[in-house]
C-alpha cells in the first residue's frame, strides 16, 4: 500500500505521520528540510520524481490555519495546494482530505469580515470550504472528508507540536488582555484532543475505500462543553498551576454577549484603547463565533469528557510555558489623550 502524507509538520499531521512510520512504502511530503521527507511546495512548484507513480492513499494535511487569512493568501495556502494534490491522484486513488467543522458558513458580524469571505467566518474556514466543493467535484475516486472541530492537545497528556489557535486564549488570560470574553455563556464550545483526530483520518485511510464520498465529524455534540464551562476548566485549571508555584489566581474574565459587544464596547474600544490591547481585542473576537454556538455539531465519532481534554492542554501548555502560564497579569489602561 502506498501513501503519500501532506502536511507532516502541522498539528495533526505531525501525529498523522508518526502513526504511518510502521506503514511500509509510506511517503511524507512536507514543506520543511528534513533528510526522510520529500520537500514540495505545493502548488507553487511541481512534485519531485520522487512523488510520480500510484498512490493507493493521499491524506492531504497540509493547510494554513490563521484565521487572519486574505482572500488571496488563503487561495494560495490551501485553494492551489488541493489542486495539486488533486493532479497526483488517479481514478482509485483513495483522498482524505482533512477540513474543518466549521465549514457551514455561519454569517459573521461585520468585523469578523464575513462579507468579505461570502458569509464565513474567516479565510481559513471559507478556504476549507471551496476545498471540500473542490474534492467532490473534480476528484474521481474515493472521497473521505474529516472534519474536526478546535483542536487542543492529546488526550490524557495534552501533548501537541505547536501551540496555536485556542491557545491564544490562554495567554490572553494570563497576560490580562482578556478583559473580557466575547459570546454566550450556554453556547456550545466544540474541542476535539489531536491524537482522535489523527486516529480519525488514519483509520480511513487504512479501511476500504468508500463507495461514495464520505464525511466523518468528530465533535462532542450534546455533550460538548459550554462557554461558560470552558472558561471554569481553564480558570481552574490555570489556577491549580499557579497556586503550586505560590502564584494568585487568575481573573475570571466576564462574559459580554456578541450583541451588546459589537454595539456598545467595541466603539469605546477603538477609540480609548492602545493599538496593542485594540489588535488584542479583534484577536479574541474572532473566538466568539467558535465558543458561542447555538446547537453542537452532529458528530460520527464523539469526543467524550472534554473538559478532561481541556484540563489536560492547559497542563501541558503551562508545563511547556512556565514564565507565561505564572505571569502576573497586567490590567487594562485607557488612553487620556
Amino acid at each position: 500500500m502506498r501513501i503519500l502524507v501532506t502536511g507532516a509538520t502541522g498539528v495533526v499531521g505531525t501525529e498523522i505521520a508518526a502513526r504511518f512510520g510502521a506503514v511500509p512504502h509510506t511517503r511524507v511530503a512536507r514543506r520543511a528540510q528534513d533528510t526522510s521527507v520529500t520537500c514540495w511546495g505545493m502548488g507553487a512548484e511541481p512534485p519531485s520524481a520522487a512523488l510520480s507513480g500510484h498512490w493507493d492513499v493521499i491524506v492531504h494535511a497540509a493547510a494554513d490555519t490563521r484565521w487572519t487569512l486574505t482572500r488571496d493568501e488563503a487561495v494560495a495556502a490551501n485553494i492551489g495546494p488541493l489542486r495539486a494534490v488533486l493532479a497526483l491522484a488517479e481514478r482509485d486513488t483513495h483522498l482524505v482530505h482533512l477540513s474543518t467543522a466549521y465549514v457551514g458558513g455561519t454569517r459573521a458580524p461585520a468585523d469578523l469580515r464575513g462579507a468579505e469571505f461570502d458569509g464565513y467566518r474567516n479565510g481559513y474556514e471559507w478556504s476549507k470550504a471551496v476545498c471540500e466543493d473542490i474534492a467532490r467535484g473534480e476528484h474521481r475516486g474515493p472521497l473521505t472528508i474529516v472534519r474536526p472541530p478546535l483542536i487542543v492537545g492529546r488526550r490524557g497528556t495534552g501533548a501537541i507540536s505547536r501551540f496555536s489557535g485556542p491557545y491564544t486564549l490562554l495567554q490572553a488570560l494570563v497576560s490580562g488582555l482578556a478583559a473580557v470574553v466575547v459570546g454566550d455563556p450556554a453556547g456550545y464550545a466544540e474541542i476535539s484532543p489531536v491524537d482522535e483526530v489523527a486516529d480519525a483520518v488514519v483509520r480511513a485511510a487504512l479501511s476500504a475505500p468508500p463507495g461514495s464520498p464520505r464525511t466523518e465529524v468528530i465533535a462532542g455534540g450534546a455533550g460538548s462543553l459550554r462557554l461558560g464551562e470552558l472558561l471554569d476548566v481553564i480558570c481552574d485549571t490555570l489556577d491549580e498551576c499557579r497556586a503550586r508555584h505560590g502564584q494568585p489566581p487568575v481573573e475570571r474574565p466576564p462574559v459580554v454577549p456578541s450583541e451588546t459587544w459589537d454595539r456598545f464596547f467595541l466603539p469605546l474600544a477603538e477609540r480609548y484603547l492602545s493599538p496593542f490591547q485594540h489588535r488584542a481585542v479583534q484577536l479574541l473576537a474572532m473566538f466568539q463565533s467558535y465558543t458561542s454556538m447555538g446547537e453542537p455539531f452532529v458528530p460520527t465519532r464523539t469526543v467524550r469528557d472534554p473538559g478532561a481534554v481541556m484540563a489536560a492542554a492547559v497542563r501541558h501548555w503551562a508545563a511547556r510555558r512556565p514564565r507565561l502560564a505564572l505571569a502576573r497579569p497586567t490590567p487594562w489602561t485607557l488612553l487620556t489623550s
